[in-house]
């Protein structure tokens, strides 16, 4: 095993990455980490939130080389591993992602339907051009990415770079802890299936016996993800589905109450994080703090840290463990192409992930879901790597929440121009930087 362990955190103003460190601290005898370059474009949150990290490493009694840069190549240089969490255009990007839409009739949101869209077309040029860099400077590291949209951006950097990556989200893990909790049955084997922020439970399995039924037949729901307004599903919805779904398809089995909602909030979430953010890191600079505080779970990433840094260590460590992970099909799925990005369980080692496929797999519901959705990912992929609006309109029209051409072309226009300064595949313009 290497002597060396460099692990880089791009986009490391985040008030997230305590997180991270907290995962770190907690696997520091598997992860003997020897550097950790933060960077970030934002010198103001790198240093705030970088002196909070190494002050957690300090009272740990983690001894690690760390560098704070605004520099993404000085950041990259030797890396192992490299965790990606930007969010271009950053908080205000985002408000003018869930404020447009709404005009429109349409749902904003940060990562479902037009909201989610344009995030991935500000996304994918940065995280492309990250991917080049990791080639140049540490072609054999890998990118653990949980920037958003996560599915959309794994199906975009495995089909358009030959970078080693996988794609990451909280929401299984969430639901795995809350659906264990709920049930007793700690070591349940949980089967789930779907796209990222498309997804549902469809086994739940202890000691040979199956649960999942009478789980359907309670109208068992896991826990709603922090981020989102929840209203929680129906025994009855729970039973036609004939499965689990994540909090998140509550924006398309309930498109019309959600709008509702979101049309009479007077702060979007976008807002809410801004406040959050702002009393996050004024928390943050106080000196004395060695910990993450406990406000952070409000921002919606509850175990991150368990998550990036537990796939950290099963490659690093060759565990061969299983992990749910965003990465190509390759016949995982008989009923998706193989180079879809999905969101499924894979079992984990040094060569990357294994997806643990679903033979015989007969939820048609679910089916026709993914494949529907999968449809406007494609299309949301070839429009971020091309700048072909027609493409872009394609997408908008195959998403369930948008739909309608004349509010998606409204829509699109008048995001578009809101976000030229982030949309070079667009307007023949350079690529922002990452973070």
């Amino acid at each position: 095993m290497n002597s060396k362990l460099k692990i880089a955190i791009i986009g490391s103003g985040s008030t997230y990455t305590p997180e991270l460190i907290e995962g770190m601290i907690k696997r520091k005898d598997a992860l003997p980490v020897t550097e950790l370059a933060l960077m970030d474009i934002d010198r103001r949150k790198l240093d705030i939130v970088g002196k909070l990290c190494v002050r957690m490493l300090d009272a740990a009694g983690v001894h690690c080389r760390v560098v704070l840069t605004e520099s993404l190549d000085e950041a990259l240089e030797g890396a192992d591993f490299v965790l990606g969490q930007i969010r271009v255009g950053k908080l205000p990007a985002r408000v003018l992602d869930e404020r447009i839409p709404l005009r429109h009739g349409l749902i904003g949101q940060e990562t479902c339907g037009i909201g989610g869209f344009f995030k991935a077309m500000r996304t994918i040029p940065v995280m492309l051009r990250l991917a080049e860099r990791m080639q140049a400077l540490c072609p054999g590291a890998w990118l653990i990415n949980f920037s958003n949209p996560a599915g959309i951006i794994t199906e975009a950097l495995l089909n358009h770079s030959n970078v080693k990556m996988l794609g990451l989200c909280n929401v299984p893990y969430n639901m795995f802890k809350s659906i264990r909790a709920s049930l007793g049955l700690e070591r349940a084997s949980i089967t789930y299936v779907g796209l990222n922020h498309l997804s549902w439970i469809t086994g739940i399995e202890q000691d040979g016996k199956d649960y999942l039924q009478s789980a359907l037949e309670m109208g068992l729901n896991s826990e709603a993800m922090r981020n989102i307004p929840s209203s929680g599903f129906s025994k009855e919805l729970i039973r036609t589905v004939g499965a689990i779904p994540s909090s998140y398809l509550e924006y398309y089995y309930f498109k019309e109450k959600k709008l509702k909602i979101l049309q009479e909030s007077e702060l979007s979430r976008g807002e809410k994080c801004m406040q959050i953010e702002e009393e996050l890191l004024r928390l943050y600079s106080d000196a004395e703090l060695r910990a993450k505080p406990e406000l952070l779970a409000s921002r919606g990433g509850a175990n991150y840290s368990e998550v990036a840094i537990s796939l950290v260590d099963a490659i690093y460590n060759d565990k061969q463990e299983i992990h749910v992970v965003n990465l190509l099909n390759r016949g995982a799925l008989d009923f998706m192409e193989d180079s879809d990005a999905i969101e499924i369980g894979a079992v984990i080692g040094r060569d990357g992930a294994k997806p643990v496929g679903l033979p015989g797999f007969r939820n048609r519901h679910i089916i026709d879901y993914m494949r529907m959705v999968k449809a406007y990912e494609r299309e949301t992929v070839a429009a971020a790597v091309t700048g072909s609006e027609e493409a872009a309109l394609r997408a908008l029209m195959m998403n369930p929440l948008v739909g309608d051409y004349d509010a998606a072309f409204a829509c699109f226009h008048e995001l578009k121009e809101a976000h030229r300064a982030y949309l070079p595949q667009f307007y023949g313009g350079k690529t922002a930087s990452p973070a």
